[in-house]
């Protein structure tokens, strides 16, 4: 079957299927309504998805700091977002996949720890950066990368040194006890 539009001939069967996966079509949704600004006098409704988004990112940029891809830094992630933000597995796997897609798309962290400082108390950004240290801790070998993207986003977080310092002993304590 051929199609003209606007005087330009297109065969149906080169045009993209419709998409039938309403997790990706949920996924999208969620992301574009967290961009959207909030109507006035009103709590945006996407706050919780976007600060769930900010924080998943941060941990995905650990992950992704690494020069190689590990397995067991993916599964880091998953268990943070669930212990965080109390979620399901298929919940979590979702929020991560979306979370690597705008980190590779990202062009700087502020945007998402600016979302974090305005939603987060020093004791919720300390467990964030604890979980941070478990991720890079995941494959047993902390890369100067990793190590950087830590720094810079605990500073960003206004996570005092020695706060971070501690949480960094912390999750490498847990992860010696794990193997």
């Amino acid at each position: 079957m051929q199609m003209t539009v606007t005087g330009v001939s297109i065969e149906a069967a080169s045009l993209p299927s419709p998409c039938h996966h309403p997790a990706m079509l949920k996924t999208l949704q969620d992301l574009f309504n967290s961009l959207l600004p909030p109507a006035p006098g009103r709590a945006a409704p996407g706050d919780e998805h976007a600060l769930q988004l900010a924080t998943a990112v941060m941990l995905v940029e650990v992950m992704r700091a690494d020069a190689s891809f590990h397995a067991d830094e993916r599964a880091a992630v998953l268990a943070a977002l669930r212990e965080k933000f109390h979620l399901a597995d298929d919940e979590a796997a979702r929020l991560a996949e979306l979370a690597e897609a705008t980190a590779k798309g990202a062009t700087d962290l502020f945007s998402f720890t600016s979302r974090i400082n305005d939603h987060f108390e020093m004791p919720q950004k300390l467990r964030m950066v604890e979980l941070m240290w478990t991720v890079a801790y995941a494959d047993g070998h902390l890369s100067e990368h990793e190590r950087h993207v830590l720094w810079r986003v605990a500073d960003l977080l206004h996570v005092p040194q020695g706060a971070y310092v501690h949480a960094r002993l912390r999750a490498q304590e847990a992860a010696r006890g794990q193997t």
